[in-house]
C-alpha cells in the first residue's frame, strides 16, 4: 500500500508550500514579508496561508529532515557544547537550551521555565536518548550542568573554560534573528516547536561556507536545496 501524500487536500502545488515554508522559517522574514516575495514571483496567496502552511508542513518537515540526517551524524558523538538562552513569553522569563556538536549542528532544542538541575538533567537526557553519549561536553560554569552530569556519570567528561562555548553561543544568532523578526512568541508550545522545526532547517542549509570554497559552497548549497524539493515528494 502506498504512503498518502501530505499535500492530498491541498488546491495549491507542493513546491509553492515547500518554497513558502522554507523562505519564512529559513530567513528573518515576517508573514506579510513571505507574501510579498512570492506575490512578485506571480503567487497570490495570504499571509495567513503561509501561517497555516508553516505550523501544519513545518514539522513534518522538520522530522523528515532529522531522520535522514540521523544516521550520518556519527561525528557528534565527538564534542557537544551545551547552552541557554532566555526567551521572553507574555512578560515571563523561559529558557532554550541547545546542544551543537563540535561541527554547529544543533542536535536538540528544549524549553523549559527554569534552568536548574532538574531541567537540565532532562534536556541531557533527551538529548543522548537520541544521539547517544558524547566523548566530551563543553559548558559554561552554571552550576546545573555539573550537578546534571554527576547523576548521571558524566561529570569526567564536561569541560568549562572561557571562549571554549563559543560555538554554542553563535547558534543562538540565527535563532534571534528569527524571534525578533517573528516579534516573539505567546506561548510555550509555539515556541518549543519553532525552535525545533527551525533547527532541521539550520542544520540542513547551514554549509560553513567561511571555511570551504566558492565551489564547494555552492555544490553544498545545490544539493540542500534539492534535498529540500525532495522532502515528502511521492
Amino acid at each position: 500500500m502506498s504512503k498518502r501524500s501530505p499535500f492530498r487536500y491541498f488546491k495549491t502545488s507542493p513546491e509553492i508550500i515547500r518554497l513558502a515554508v522554507m523562505m519564512y522559517i529559513r530567513f528573518p522574514l515576517s508573514l506579510r514579508n513571505v507574501e510579498d516575495l512570492l506575490h512578485e514571483r506571480g503567487i497570490d496567496i495570504s499571509h495567513e496561508t503561509v501561517r497555516f502552511w508553516s505550523q501544519r508542513f513545518g514539522p513534518v518537515f522538520a522530522s523528515e529532515i532529522r531522520k535522514r540526517r540521523i544516521q550520518s551524524m556519527r561525528s557528534s558523538l565527538w564534542r557537544w557544547h551545551l547552552d541557554e538562552v532566555f526567551v521572553k513569553i507574555n512578560g515571563e522569563i523561559y529558557y532554550l537550551w541547545r546542544a551543537v556538536d563540535h561541527e554547529g549542528e544543533v542536535l536538540k532544542s528544549f524549553v523549559t521555565k527554569k534552568r536548574d538541575k532538574k531541567a537540565a538533567l532532562k534536556f541531557l537526557r533527551k538529548a543522548m536518548r537520541k544521539h547517544g553519549r558524547p566523548e566530551a561536553i563543553v559548558t559554561d560554569r552554571l552550576r546545573s550542568y555539573g550537578a546534571a552530569m554527576k547523576e548521571i556519570g558524566n561529570i569526567d567528561r564536561q569541560h568549562t573554560g572561557r571562549w571554549m562555548n563559543n560555538r554554542a553561543e553563535n547558534s543562538h544568532l540565527p535563532f534571534r534573528r528569527r524571534e525578533r523578526a517573528m516579534l516573539r512568541f505567546r506561548r510555550t508550545r509555539s515556541l518549543q516547536q519553532f525552535a525545533a522545526v527551525h533547527a532541521a532547517v539550520y542544520n540542513l542549509f547551514n554549509s560553513e561556507r567561511s571555511l570551504s570554497s566558492r565551489t564547494i559552497f555552492k555544490l553544498n548549497r545545490a544539493a540542500a536545496l534539492s534535498e529540500w524539493r525532495g522532502l515528502l515528494a511521492f
